[in-house]
């Protein structure tokens, strides 16, 4: 693409955001964006919609802010949390496993359990809520050049066509052409002897009620996972160094009958396959200017622990709000703490993936939390100010727990749906928090009632105190002065207010 004349008037912009890539991350910034009336666009070079599990777990943090879209209801019905693994010994014996034992729901995480769901139904539920906000993927556009201009930036596409954007968002994958175009490094390793084969195919001969795990004594092995709501399994097998075998169900079917015995499993047709190799890379940096990255255009890894779509959507998470608050009048410089709160997380989850990596599974151990991301925090960073020592309970950059209370009419609800729709959202225990026009105020106390003192335990709160979460559910800012408040706001969002269309 040529730059554009820089004497000529610049182009109004033909969206606010131009999102490259239509996987969970991809949609998941577009929905954060348009309920918040953001213009945008959504690309993808695929010629339609990915058919194929690849990601097959939500973490409790992604069905967190998915509670908060308000499409997670929909997904845990499509869903299972309890599935255990069957581990099928050499000899013939097996045993089972609970890969999440121990972590049980709770009044403030009442999303404990791994989520099992193919991500193509991920997909297909988070385009059916873009769609109810006005916007689509549009399919087989694929971009082939960027150019940056001061206050927009111009996408050209194989077709021929221009695409103007205030802003871009590459959130196409792992071999992502916008991160190509920009130029920046994608720092790591990739290993050629972790490879795998793996898809999505039809069964004879496994019960559904658990996931099989057949390993041979010479260190072969292959797991077959019922996905809820459909009749297919997912099939993962390792291939050893050199193997060139082509992922086809002949190839599975023999490693099947290798492993559990001639004629025990037949395979029939398959949905998806793919051969993968194991790629542990990251970016030094999520923006350039005017284009942002997210998911796995910015890092990749280990399959290990069910990291990668949940990072993804996180990011588009974190990132949502902060544009659409910007696009309205925040400071520029709100857009900068995306890449100061993200990178480390992303650093953080390669690490824990690659050690999975090497562990068998469910040896996780002490590191749950981390799995599960429920203990994921942005302490220390941009817009977490120092935590009072004094205080108890979590603390600003923290995720914000939920908990059961009462309405005054005496109907139940949570602190999670009070918080639904994407708005900043400050409790006031036992006092009236001050009004702000881009914040939903809350008195514990008078405009709910709180119910067995779940919420002032999950906060550690006493009387005076004030919590301010953010919209994508981290605490900002705990205080017992409405001004510190106030004065939070101010500098980070200008006294812009951000509609949000729930």
């Amino acid at each position: 693409m040529e730059p554009l004349n820089p004497s000529s008037p610049s182009p109004t912009p033909q969206c606010d955001v131009l999102i490259v890539g239509a996987g969970p991350t991809g949609l998941m910034a577009a929905c954060e964006l348009a309920r918040r009336g953001i213009a945008v666009r959504v690309l993808d070079s695929a010629p339609g919609p990915f058919t194929g599990s690849r990601g097959k777990g939500l973490q409790p943090r992604s069905l967190e802010v998915l509670d908060n879209l308000g499409v997670a209801g929909e997904l845990v019905s499509r869903g299972r949390f309890r599935l255990p693994v069957r581990f099928y010994a050499p000899d013939g014996s097996s045993t089972d496993a609970d890969l999440s034992a121990g972590s049980e729901p709770d009044p403030a995480s009442p999303y404990a359990r791994t989520l099992l769901i193919p991500q193509w139904r991920v997909e297909e539920t988070l385009r059916r809520h873009l769609e109810g906000l006005g916007a689509a993927p549009e399919w087989d556009r694929t971009v082939t050049g960027i150019v940056q201009h001061p206050g927009h930036a111009v996408a050209g596409l194989a077709d021929g066509s221009t695409v103007t954007a205030r802003y871009v968002i590459g959130a196409d994958g792992g071999s992502s052409t916008v991160r190509r175009l920009l130029g920046m490094s994608f720092l790591g390793t990739t290993d050629e002897d972790e490879r795998m084969l793996l898809g999505d195919v039809r069964l004879d001969g496994l019960d559904r009620d658990h996931w099989h795990i057949f390993q041979g004594s010479d260190g072969t092995s292959v797991a077959l996972c019922p996905l809820p709501a459909q009749d297919s399994f997912q099939i993962q097998a390792p291939v050893v160094p050199g193997d060139t075998s082509d992922p086809t169900v002949e190839t599975f079917q023999g490693i099947v009958d290798a492993l559990v015995g001639p004629g025990r499993v037949r395979l029939h047709e398959a949905t998806w396959l793919s051969r993968w190799r194991l790629n542990v890379r990251m970016v030094d940096r999520y923006r350039e200017d005017r284009v942002l990255l997210a998911g796995d255009a910015a890092h990749v890894h280990s399959p290990a622990g069910g990291q990668g779509m949940n990072t993804g959507i996180q990011d588009a998470a974190n990132l949502g709000w902060k544009l659409a608050a910007v696009l309205h009048g925040a400071p520029d410089a709100l857009l900068d703490t995306y890449q100061a709160e993200r990178l480390p997380v992303a650093a953080a989850v390669l690490g824990l993936s690659s050690r999975l990596m090497d562990q068998d599974a469910g040896a996780h151990g002490a590191e749950m939390d981390q799995l599960l991301q429920l203990g994921h925090t942005y302490r220390g960073g941009p817009l977490a100010p120092a935590a009072d020592p004094a205080a108890g309970g979590p603390q600003p950059g923290d995720r914000a727990p939920d908990a059961p209370c009462h309405l005054p009419d005496g109907s139940p609800a949570t602190l999670f749906g009070l918080r639904r729709g994407g708005h900043w959202t400050l409790y006031g225990f036992g006092c009236a928090p001050r009004a702000h026009p881009a914040v939903r105020t809350v008195e514990i106390g008078a405009d709910i009632t709180d119910t067995h003192h779940h919420a002032r335990q999950a906060y550690g709160a006493d009387n005076g105190d004030m919590v301010l979460v953010r919209p994508d559910g981290h605490i900002a800012v705990r205080s017992r002065d409405a001004d510190a408040v106030a004065a939070y706001l101010d500098e980070h969002l200008g006294g812009a207010p951000v509609p949000v269309h729930a």
